[in-house]
């Protein structure tokens, strides 16, 4: 089977003309197709050596009495389970502990903390121990500085004291840093010439390629820009630092997408299979909310290029979302702003509510901030019209944002 046919139109030519014999590619192609509710593929996560699912368990929305979903994740192969501290106030790592602890020998588990600049080790230990005891494990595989939006943060000492102390206490085995705000590559250039982590989870979609992306936008006039992204994730390969990627649904606007899918293909299939096609990433983690969508990810395990209908999902897909979503990474709108808004940061949350559909979320992360948009209000927006060179009309999104998560 090639990838021009549908996979219905290839069983019915094949019926036809008698079941001809398969080439080796198209076996492998016909499997993957066949089995895809499971993981198909596990690649070593850089220098760790462990041998994770290519896609994998995010639990930033995982709550109370959601167990069966882990259950589900874990009985289809995925063995890396990402969550944080901080993640539906904490109640991630509870479910995520009760499912895992007794299964701890099987699968991976990392979690997240906020270091500041000044964050003392005693605190970052502190918190480790806490979800230790939530996650009812002895150790994490790997522990991220988290949501890490500038250098200042990385420079802190104390973040080395404590992880010397807890790798020397068996608490973590690796480091990491995870980030998908504005300085992100400033953030990751730093962190990888220092070789200060072992493994970095980092926001990268289709839409940061600005070869691909602008293929798929030439007609309808949108810019895409790309401030360094890729390069900064093969430095990484080279240094055998893993990669793990995130927001790779680009926004996630599922339902804006199912009249366009057939034949049994998926936009957030196509979004993955884009992913996983850079071989500069090992894993990805997605939000898993349901069974349902958990077998419907799946679907793109063990791909490593597009299928033949990706192309026009994805292209799809921009022409609806594309001057709506924020590529946090981008930075070209920073400093735009004359109160200091944290434009990107602003954005972020508007699509945790109005994409993810997960407003509880999204004002938990927005009255985080210590300056938000209220200064959106009386603005005429003159400053940042034109700021986004993909597009995004932050002088019209940023003031409703305000009001719906101050």
């Amino acid at each position: 089977m090639t990838r021009d046919l549908s996979r219905r139109e290839f069983l019915r030519r094949t019926g036809a003309l008698g079941a001809l014999p398969l080439t080796a590619s198209a076996v492998a192609e016909r499997d993957l197709h066949d089995a895809g509710n499971r993981v198909r593929r596990y690649n070593r996560l850089g220098r760790t050596q462990l041998e994770v699912s290519d896609i994998s368990f995010g639990s930033s929305r995982l709550r109370t009495g959601e167990e069966d979903i882990v259950r589900h994740a874990l009985d289809r192969g995925i063995n890396y389970f990402d969550t944080a501290e901080s993640y539906t106030r904490r109640a991630s790592e509870r479910v995520l502990g009760n499912v895992l602890g007794p299964v701890r020998e099987r699968v991976y588990i990392v979690s997240k903390t906020h270091v500041d600049d000044n964050t003392s080790a005693e605190r970052i230990m502190a918190a480790l121990e806490r979800s230790l005891r939530r996650l009812q494990t002895d150790y994490l595989d790997v522990y991220f500085n988290h949501a890490v939006n500038r250098v200042s943060r990385l420079q802190n000492d104390a973040w080395f004291e404590f992880v010397e102390r807890a790798k020397r206490q068996g608490k973590i085995r690796y480091t990491g840093m995870s980030g998908h705000a504005g300085r992100l590559t400033e953030c990751l250039d730093y962190a990888l010439d220092e070789d200060m982590v072992d493994v970095i989870l980092v926001a990268y979609n289709y839409g940061q390629d600005p070869a691909f992306y602008e293929s798929l936008t030439r007609s309808f006039d949108l810019i895409a820009r790309q401030p360094g992204l890729p390069a900064a994730l093969e430095k990484a390969k080279l240094r055998d630092v893993g990669v793990v990627a995130m927001k790779t649904l680009a926004g996630g606007r599922l339902n804006d997408m199912r009249p366009y899918e057939k034949d049994g293909a998926s936009y957030a299939q196509a979004a993955f299979r884009w992913t996983l096609s850079d071989t500069n990433v090992d894993t990805l983690i997605v939000s898993m909310t349901s069974p349902k969508l958990i077998d419907e990810y799946l679907g793109a395990s063990g791909w490593r290029k597009l299928a033949a209908q990706d192309a026009a999902l994805l292209k799809a897909y921009a022409h609806l979302n594309g001057t709506s979503y924020c590529r946090q990474a981008c930075n070209d709108c920073a400093g735009a702003c004359p109160y200091g808004v944290p434009i990107a940061d602003v954005l972020r949350t508007r699509m945790y509510a109005t994409d993810y559909q997960d407003l509880e979320m999204a004002q938990r992360e927005y009255r985080a901030f210590q300056v938000n948009a209220a200064a959106c209000q009386n603005c005429s927006g003159k400053a940042c019209r034109e700021a986004c060179t993909h597009g995004v009309r932050i002088d019209v999104l940023c003031a409703p944002t305000h009001r719906m998560l101050a």
